[in-house]
């Protein structure tokens, strides 16, 4: 199998190459990305120098990276015509909700541009008689739900009311994908990713930032007064559940009309077990002092404020996950506690070393 996985130094795209590699054979596998400075590049850099060093310890397998552009059409047309990928993982995004207000461009760049390019490259991936992509599996997101109040959020609910630009453009990526899918029958799998965190995370996430903070001895905030709950799924539950998914592309059916039904799916990949602001910062200072990352007598009281909810936020994320369970057996099972904790003793490791 001939496999490219976009967004291969992020946080998701990096786990997943490492499992494939490590789990699969044999397997080629593409990763691409720009290696941009949205965040701190010294972890991109990380995560691609771990998988050289994995690769070379499977010689049957074979890894190539690829830095590039997704925008840039010509490069992923090539791109495709040089390795006939069997399947396509498309996890290359611009992320963050609250980045999305300031930096609109970044978003219609990468998730809408770039995701068009990718569908383009699929669908002439079939020209000539050719195999072509067998599976396009991409990252959506859990925002896409914005302003809805039902819970637990459920696949076959209504998304029509982002509350975002970036959820506008997941949602946008799940509507191109189910009109391609249509239209060329191209079997494809969008993945609403409910709050990942885990070791070598994205420093914008909650958790992370808030340990940055901590350490610097600067004040960390708590938006809606701690009236939050969050949907935090392991990284480790979410590249299971992709592989799974890989494997399980929609079948492909012909309608009574004589046109192909679109071979086309969504699954929501969460915990299923949403925690309360309050009680996952409760659990994150406790698992600090634990590693020796803070000293016992750091007074968290005074570095936490608690204040009024963000443009772009929602009040509560929690995921139905029983499309997921009936399809593939699976469902994301690490503890809160057990996933931070890994994250500390690689905080600690990775920042704290000298």
């Amino acid at each position: 199998m001939t496999i490219l996985v976009t967004g291969s130094a992020g946080f998701i795209g990096s786990n997943l190459v490492e499992r494939l590699l490590t789990t699969e054979s044999p397997i080629r596998i593409v990763g691409l990305d720009s290696v941009n400075d949205y965040y701190d590049v010294s972890i991109k850099k990380y995560r691609l120098n771990r998988l050289q060093e994995i690769a070379a310890q499977y010689p049957e397998n074979n890894y190539i990276f690829v830095k590039g552009n997704l925008a840039n059409k010509m490069f992923i047309d090539r791109l495709f015509s040089d390795y006939c990928f069997d399947v396509v993982v498309n996890f290359a995004a611009q992320a963050g909700v609250r980045y999305s207000i300031t930096n609109p461009d970044a978003y219609i760049e990468s998730n809408l541009i770039g995701f068009y390019n990718i569908l383009e490259a699929c669908r002439h991936s079939y020209d000539n008689g050719q195999r072509g992509v067998q599976h396009l599996v991409y990252a959506s997101s859990s925002s896409v739900y914005g302003s809805n109040r039902k819970v637990p959020y459920s696949t076959d609910d209504k998304v029509d009311n982002p509350v975002s630009l970036y959820a506008a453009t997941k949602k946008s990526n799940e509507l191109m994908a189910h009109a391609y899918s249509k239209l060329y029958n191209i079997p494809s799998t969008g993945l609403r990713f409910f709050t990942v965190y885990g070791p070598a995370g994205r420093p914008d996430m909650a958790y992370f930032g808030f340990t940055n903070k901590l350490i610097k001895g600067e004040n960390i905030q708590i938006f809606n007064y701690g009236n939050c709950k969050r949907d935090f799924t392991y990284i480790d539950d979410v590249v299971e559940g992709v592989q799974r998914v890989i494997h399980g592309a929609p079948k492909r059916k012909t309608g009574e009309d004589g046109l192909p039904i679109p071979p086309y799916k969504i699954y929501n990949i969460g915990n299923s077990n949403p925690e309360n602001l309050l009680d996952f910062v409760q659990i994150l200072q406790e698992e600090l002092i634990c590693a020796g990352v803070l000293p016992v007598d750091y007074d968290f009281t005074t570095h936490k404020q608690l204040v009024p909810m963000q443009a772009g936020d929602v009040p509560v994320t929690y995921a139905d996950t029983f499309a997921l369970e009936c399809d593939f057996g699976f469902k994301p099972y690490t503890p809160l506690r057990d996933g931070l904790r890994k994250f500390v003793q690689w905080y600690k490791a990775f920042y704290l070393k000298k």
